[in-house]
């Protein structure tokens, strides 16, 4: 049995990870623009890396600004 660390976690994962509801998490999300949306047919699912999930919790702790113009990527 080998015990394989998924690279991407859902928003739902990601939700109840960081202690937050879905709909904050889409909003950060959203805002920074993290997350990567998939589609297969009628179905949509965001998933996120680790990294990004460290980046919506500083943002969500009031660690890094969340301002729309100040993507992710500026940050680093």
């Amino acid at each position: 049995m080998t015990n394989q660390i998924p690279k991407y976690v859902t928003r739902a994962g990601a939700s109840l990870v960081l202690g937050i509801t879905e709909a904050d998490l889409s909003r950060i999300a959203k805002e920074s623009g993290l997350g990567r949306l998939e589609r297969a047919g009628d179905q949509e699912e965001t998933y996120f890396t680790y990294e990004e999930l460290e980046w919506i919790r500083m943002v969500a702790t009031n660690q890094a600004p969340s301002a729309p113009e100040n993507r992710i990527w500026d940050f680093r």
